[in-house]
């Protein structure tokens, strides 16, 4: 049967369809939730991923699947899986959705970096009310590597100097990378006690598995009284002493790239929801590469390069050469600017050459 599929994806969450291919299904939708998606279709074509007639499984939801006229001339099911389009790249996956610069056209240099300035200055004001308690969560979104994460932990490590210095047990954490279940729950027993910051930064997993996500919205919840549960039996949480219940007493933030308003499964979307709704949400809205690059100015402006006590216009040299190759640069970011800098200290006769291998996009 030949289908058109308005959104989907094969295998890695990448590996995204193009929107209004026609493939041949093979027998009928077979209902398997995962990660969002409803379920899967069998689909062939005349090349296939993984062989000359060989099937492959294309999960999406059973609304994106209307009947088809014929495969599109010179598109192969190779193709048609294994490279995102423009228009679905980044909605279902967790990335940021490409915004183009028209969308701040009304803005200034100037009115943008106030602006910019001004959401960070509410994330450190915003961090520092978790430390104190009188605001018990927060969810930070924003694109990688323009500072949400270093704002944060600048912060808290700031207002625990004092058990730094003596040598006591930090009041907080920031917990990066995947994450189980039970390891969340365990890690929140552990900080739960008043005074405490536990910071999951870079911890998107957690979303896709139901139990850590209603573990999460524990956290997360404003009200006065946090409870937060495991209800079957752990040898692990029984080995290290953890109840099956406590009272969360501590502050949460959960900092991630994900913007919110663009994931499109509508399961995920409830879940996401019901997250925003429990605790206060910062959206950092930084969705151009206008700015971006204007982050990038105005953190070097701060100082952010004074370390590598640069002569002259070398700083200018770097700020410069990000703008006229920023459409090639393979993440626009702070972390970038620094790379840059690396290659502009230790190599400065021919730091560019060195930058079109180690931070540019191929051709």
């Amino acid at each position: 049967m030949r289908i058109t599929l308005s959104n989907g994806r094969y295998g890695a969450k990448v590996n995204q369809i193009y929107p209004g291919i026609e493939l041949d299904m093979v027998g009928d939708f077979v209902a398997e939730p995962k990660d969002g998606w409803e379920g899967y279709i069998k689909a062939r074509s005349g090349i296939s991923i993984k062989g000359g007639g060989e099937t492959c499984k294309v999960y999406c939801n059973q609304r994106d699947i209307t009947a088809g006229a014929g495969m599109p001339e010179g598109v192969s099911m190779l193709q048609a899986l294994k490279k995102p389009s423009k228009e679905t790249e980044g909605v279902t996956d967790f990335t940021q959705v490409k915004v183009a610069d028209s969308a701040v056209a009304h803005e200034t240099d100037e009115q943008i970096i106030a602006r910019l300035r001004g959401r960070f200055d509410v994330l450190r004001d915003m961090t520092r009310a978790v430390k104190e308690g009188t605001v018990r969560a927060m969810i930070v979104t924003g694109p990688p590597g323009v500072g949400k994460s270093h704002g944060v932990e600048e912060v808290l490590s700031r207002d625990d100097l004092f058990n730094q210095l003596g040598e006591r047990k930090p009041r907080y954490e920031v917990v990066k990378g995947a994450m189980s279940a039970v390891g969340l729950y365990a890690k929140l027993y552990e900080y739960s006690e008043r005074g405490n910051v536990i910071v999951f930064d870079d911890c998107d997993s957690v979303l896709l598995d139901d139990l850590s996500l209603n573990i999460l919205k524990a956290a997360l919840d404003s009200s006065k009284k946090r409870m937060i549960s495991w209800n079957t039996d752990s040898r692990v949480l029984r080995s290290e002493g953890v109840p099956d219940r406590f009272e969360f007493k501590a502050g949460a933030i959960f900092i991630t790239n994900i913007k919110f308003e663009n994931v499109r499964s509508k399961k995920l979307q409830d879940h996401l929801a019901a997250l925003e709704s429990r605790c206060h949400y910062i959206d950092l809205q930084m969705d151009t590469e206008r700015e971006k690059v204007l982050r990038i100015k105005q953190i070097t402006s701060d100082g952010m390069l004074d370390s590598y006590d640069f002569e002259g216009n070398e700083k200018e040299e770097i700020i410069d050469y990000i703008i006229a190759e920023r459409a090639k640069m393979r993440e626009l970011s702070l972390r970038t600017v620094l790379k840059l800098a690396d290659l502009r200290k230790s190599f400065p006769n021919n730091w560019r050459s060195m930058a079109e291998v180690t931070v540019m996009k191929r051709n």
